[in-house]
């Protein structure tokens, strides 16, 4: 079962809360569990661990987001890598029922060609953590990009709706491993 909070209080990310222990030290909760919390966007080139995009010399920028720090204990980053596109196609399905024409391309969520989410999976010593980061107000952006602000939507309503959808698919997971014989 995923734990979850949405903080109250405004967050940076800059990239450095990427790392095991970060939402345990801001919840309290333990195993699989997700911050979710508002605030502005900055990572430099540095303290990205995406290397295709560090080697580019890219970063990462953006006025507001809403963001999703998830750290899932003992697995392995193939799974968490599946875990985060699962977490990327919820947000676009929820996106999808309000007819919002969005698109999908890998870990990466589009509006009118324009960027709405940036997404990483990395692995710890013993877990592996995903971010995922939705524009509010995409203003700094190094690419042309949209916001939830635009859009017309509150951003912790979609961070609850998210977790909440995630945490289920997770547990559905779970329940589909316990209901099948093994075959030969």
């Amino acid at each position: 079962m995923l734990a979850y909070k949405v903080l109250e209080v405004e967050t940076p990310y800059t990239g450095k809360e990427l790392r095991s222990g970060w939402v345990l030290e801001q919840t309290g909760l333990r195993g699989d569990a997700a911050a979710a919390f508002l605030g502005p966007c900055r990572v430099v080139n540095e303290d990205l661990v995406d290397l295709d995009d560090a080697r580019a010399g890219t970063y990462i920028e953006s006025a507001a987001m809403a963001h999703v720090l998830i750290e899932h204990p003992q697995c392995r980053l193939d799974t968490g890598v599946l875990r985060q596109r699962m977490l990327v196609c919820l947000l676009c399905e929820i996106l999808g029922e309000r007819n919002l024409g969005v698109r999908r391309q890998g870990d990466d969520i589009y509006f009118d060609s324009r960027k709405l989410t940036v997404s990483i999976a990395a692995p710890s010593s013993r877990s592996t953590v995903i971010h995922l980061g939705i524009n509010i107000r995409p203003e700094g952006a190094p690419v042309p990009a949209v916001g939830l602000d635009e859009m017309k939507i509150d951003a912790r309503e979609l961070l609850t709706d998210l977790l909440g959808r995630y945490g289920e698919e997770l547990e559905s997971c779970r329940h589909a491993q316990t209901k099948v014989r093994t075959i030969p």
